[in-house]
């Protein structure tokens, strides 16, 4: 079954000049200094700094950020992505206490841990997620957990470490269609990924999941639509849609930029497939309004509802 859209832009050159509504008005204010100031002090790290999404602004000057860890240099080398690649160093075992502090001291209600892909590493890093989920439970005891985690290159038995350390929602980004997978995710595998949120089901039945898809590296309607599809008969529960945007000119070029209106569009479409919440839009990035998703997804659905699991044992 397909969504009536509005027909594709011809494709614009890569060396065109950005639409108005991606602009931005840039960071600044008392919050954003901060929290700048904070993450320095604590020797954290933030994918709104390492990816340099065009959102930090606005969400640090609302005190909300997503946290970074296990180091800043990525063992893959994505087409699209600004973080660093190579060969990681990183190995701090206080790291999840040092979070774990700063999300209470900061006073959060919803927090973000993601990390570098970490292939390096036999758990891929899951060990580092789980002991930051246990800090901030302590620190923070009302702060509902949301982990952007890697494919931990299918090992299950690493995913089976993050589920267990109880986190609220699940996170794992799709990126784009699987055509692309060779082109823009190097190292991933599309199928791969759906069975992470098939395994994440048969584990926690109760979990909420979600799922983000970048526009505008080449894909086809129908193509992104499919993709979509897939994604939620995984039951991933929220979908993010947005805009791709170039980081250098060593990154995959731009091949269109989509308006707002077909953001919206999509959206709808998403909607209409079965997903409890959609956010679509040009600056739409995976944790942005994360806590506004979820506050509407708990709201609206009582199957969707954020169940809270006693803390594994300390291991």
């Amino acid at each position: 079954m397909g969504f009536p859209l509005s027909l594709l832009e011809p494709p614009r050159p890569a060396s065109a000049k950005k639409p108005a509504w991606l602009k931005v008005r840039a960071p600044g204010g008392p919050n954003y200094i901060r929290l700048k100031g904070l993450m320095s002090e604590w020797n954290l790290h933030s994918v709104c700094e390492e990816a340099r999404c065009p959102n930090i602004g606005e969400c640090w000057e609302d005190s909300t950020a997503t946290f970074m860890i296990l180091g800043d240099v990525c063992t893959r080398n994505c087409g699209y992505c600004a973080v660093a690649h190579g060969k990681p160093v990183w190995e701090d075992r206080e790291e999840p206490q040092r979070v774990g502090r700063a999300v209470g001291e900061l006073g959060l209600e919803h927090v973000v841990i993601t990390s570098v892909n970490r292939d390096d590493l036999a758990d891929g890093g899951a060990g580092a997620f789980a002991a930051t989920v246990r800090a901030i439970r302590r620190s923070a005891p009302g702060c509902r957990v949301e982990l952007l985690i890697p494919d931990f290159q299918g090992n299950a038995r690493a995913l089976g470490t993050v589920i267990d350390a109880a986190p609220d929602i699940l996170n794992h980004n799709t990126e784009t269609v699987p055509r692309l997978y060779k082109v823009a995710r190097h190292g991933g595998r599309y199928e791969r990924t759906l069975e992470l949120f098939r395994r994440a089901r048969r584990a926690a039945p109760r979990l909420l999941t979600k799922s983000g898809i970048i526009l505008g590296l080449g894909e086809e309607r129908e193509e992104l639509l499919g993709t979509m599809r897939d994604l939620r008969d995984a039951d991933v529960n929220i979908l993010t849609l947005g805009q791709y945007l170039r980081p250098s000119a060593q990154h995959l070029p731009v091949a269109r930029y989509y308006p707002p209106e077909e953001f919206a569009e999509l959206g709808e479409a998403g909607r209409a497939i079965g997903f409890a919440h959609v956010e679509s839009g040009p600056l739409v990035r995976s944790s942005f309004h994360a806590k506004r998703q979820v506050a509407g997804v708990v709201a609206g659905s009582a199957s969707c509802q954020l169940e809270r699991r006693p803390l594994p044992p300390r291991t």
